[in-house]
Parts: C-alpha cells; structure tokens; sequence
C-alpha cells in the first residue's frame, strides 16, 4: 500500500468477500491468515491499519484526542505490507514495525481512535479498496457491519474473555514478553467495553452473520468450521 490517499473505491466489486469480525483475542488474525491462504484470496488485516495510525500519531507527537489530525495520518499513511512466507512484515514510512503494532499499548490507542468518525471515514476506502479477485478475507471489527456490509458471508469469532486472556499471554510468552495475565485480562475488558460501546460502528455480529464461539475449539477445528460455511453458502465448492 503506498503513502498516497487511496481514491475512493465502490463496495460493488465482483470478488467474493468473507469478513471475520470479532473481539481481540479470538483468533481473527491467525484464522484470517491461514483461511485466506487455503483460499489464495487476498488478506485485510484491518485492525492493522489502525494500529499504524495510532503509532503513527505517537511517533509524530499528535494527540489521540485531535481527531483532525490523527484523520490526516490515516488518510496519507506511508505503509506496506509484504508477505513473506506464511508472516507478513509491516513497513511504516520505510521501517519494519511488525512487532510494535503488537504492543498492548499500540492495541489499546488503537481502539481509542477507532471511536473517531473522521478516522473511520479516512481508513474507509483504503480498506474497501483490498475487495479484488479472486477474493477477500477481511479480518477487523466492523468488516461485516460497516465496510463490506454485501459480503456473502460473514462471521463474528468470540469467545471468553478468559479465555482470550490466556491466548494473548501464551502469545507474549512466545514472543519474549513478560506480561500478566490478571492485567491482560483488564485490558481486554475494557477494550470490549469501548468497542461494543462506542456510537459510531460498534463491535457487534452482522443481522445476517454467523457467531462462531472460539473458547473450545483449536485453531485447525475453526479453519475446518469456515472452509464449511464457504462452501455452505456456495463461495467455494466442496472438495
């Protein structure tokens, strides 16, 4: 994706379109990855998009609460995404931020500014623009009910609170972290809260989703649950 604001681009697009909308912690990005690459559809890691905003932002001293300003970051943001492999590293105004985004901070500042209607507009056409053949797998929290709202399917992954606590502290565990989990477990709480509360585009299902509860089900049980609903609802054809 390139610094340059991308033009506006009609939802009307030929290229099916699965959305996977869904509280932190439940799985979407890992899901998305690997079902997107079964598929060889495209992926939208939308929540990315946010959390570069919000690093962006910090690293050029712009307040969280100045909308107008934080809208101009995501409307011009420099970034790339490049697959490599089954990984894909994240490229900010030339530097590998793949990891930073991760931070719960960066997480949490995301979630701020995503309440603000002028950034949701300014990110609105650069992730609709992701929708191109042969398809779209489109990983967020208001893919299914704001952006790609005529997608054939979408699903709303979730589970326990608890339960998503203990895989983001698995996580950081892997990846070096020290955390805690009676924090994380706080910090996703009171994401939720925000998220389901905020008045423009709150995290919720789709009228016409389907709720897919994570909290007894291993990564592989869930790929198998979607590749069904794809074929059910007539995406791909059964093998």
């Amino acid at each position: 994706m390139s610094g340059e604001a991308t033009p506006h681009h009609s939802q009307i697009c030929n290229a099916p379109v699965l959305t996977l909308d869904g509280p932190g912690g439940a799985g979407k990005g890992t899901i998305s990855r690997l079902v997107a690459a079964g598929l060889g559809w495209h992926l939208l890691d939308s929540g990315a998009l946010y959390r570069l905003t919000a690093l962006a932002a910090e690293r050029h001293g712009v307040a969280l609460n100045d909308e107008d300003a934080v809208a101009t970051i995501a409307e011009y943001l420099d970034v790339q995404f490049n697959a490599e492999g089954d990984a894909t590293r994240v490229i900010l105004e030339g530097e590998d931020v793949t990891r930073d985004i991760r931070l719960e901070t960066v997480g949490n500042n995301a979630s701020i500014i995503a309440s603000q209607p002028r950034v949701r507009a300014a990110l609105l056409a650069r992730q609709r623009a992701f929708a191109r053949e042969p398809g779209l797998v489109a990983d967020g929290r208001d893919m299914g009910t704001v952006v790609f709202t005529e997608a054939p399917l979408k699903i709303f992954l979730t589970a326990s609170a608890e339960e998503r606590a203990r895989r983001r502290h698995v996580q950081l565990q892997e990846a070096g972290v020290d955390a805690n989990i009676s924090s994380l477990l706080t910090e996703i709480q009171t994401r939720d809260a925000r998220d389901m509360g905020r008045a423009i585009a709150p995290l919720k299902p789709a009228d016409d989703g389907v709720v897919l509860d994570t909290t007894d089900l291993d990564i592989s049980q869930v790929v198998a649950r979607i590749q069904q609903l794809l074929v059910e609802y007539g995406l791909v054809a059964a093998r």
